[in-house]
């Protein structure tokens, strides 16, 4: 039987990276991802339309041409993290709205992932989302994915209070409102900035990289960065889960 107290996390062959490239030998009993770009690849063009959307927002919003409302998305991701933060911050929007404009997309191109559901319902613990993004978008994509009922909860921008990772009172807030220990927690994120302050807390961390360069997002959030807070990268989430629980499913 596994042992009910969580495996311990080992480094799979050839999907370590960073200079912590071993993990120390501690129990994970609470497993968080990351929604968009980390569940589901970058070749279901989820993400592309999310960002399309924005730029549409902005551009009804302000009453800007299309190239114009594509600069100043880009200026307030760089400058607040999201374009939504922005927005809050100098225009006070109501953020409500906005959520549900930007995730009003087609999920035709989202095919069920019935091996990394798999992977998932096989992980002893708590499996939880933590996502920038909203509760609705999330159940729609991991309802189309075929895995929503393996996760217990879904921590949103809403519960946030709209405070996007990765600012630290956001995880801080994550962990109280879901009694976390974090040294027995691991995150998965596909941005590595979205991972230092789970380092700092104590987290074990895993930076989930595209196949493939996506020409919809930008250069930097798809580096296989090498730093001290990312323990391991992969490329292969569904395997890289396997990986992990195999060696301790044994009767």
């Amino acid at each position: 039987m596994s042992d009910p107290s969580g495996p311990i996390l080992e480094a799979p062959p050839g999907q370590a990276g960073g200079v912590a490239a071993v993990a120390a030998a501690l129990p994970i009993t609470t497993w968080i991802f990351d929604l968009d770009n980390t569940l589901y690849p970058g070749g279901s063009q989820l993400w592309p339309q999310i960002d399309l959307r924005i730029t549409l927002f902005l551009s009804n919003f302000f009453g800007l041409d299309g190239l114009s409302a594509r600069a100043l998305q880009k200026h307030y991701y760089y400058r607040y993290g999201t374009t939504l933060n922005g927005l809050m911050a100098e225009h006070g929007i109501d953020p409500h709205p906005y959520l549900e404009f930007a995730h009003d997309i087609d999920l035709a191109t989202l095919d069920p992932d019935p091996a990394l559901g798999h992977a998932i319902a096989a992980l002893p613990g708590r499996k939880l989302i933590f996502t920038n993004g909203s509760r609705r978008h999330a159940s729609n994509v991991t309802k189309k994915l075929g895995f929503e009922e393996h996760f217990e909860a879904v921590f949103d921008i809403v519960d946030a209070e709209f405070i996007p990772k990765p600012h630290q009172v956001t995880y801080q807030r994550f962990l109280a409102q879901h009694e976390i220990e974090p040294h027995k927690a691991i995150m998965f994120e596909d941005l590595a900035k979205n991972l230092e302050v789970p380092h700092q807390l104590g987290m074990k961390t895993v930076l989930v990289l595209p196949k493939q360069h996506d020409p919809f997002r930008e250069s930097f959030e798809q580096k296989a960065e090498v730093a001290d807070y990312i323990h391991h990268s992969t490329d292969d989430l569904a395997g890289f889960l396997r990986r992990i629980v195999a060696p301790h499913d044994r009767s």
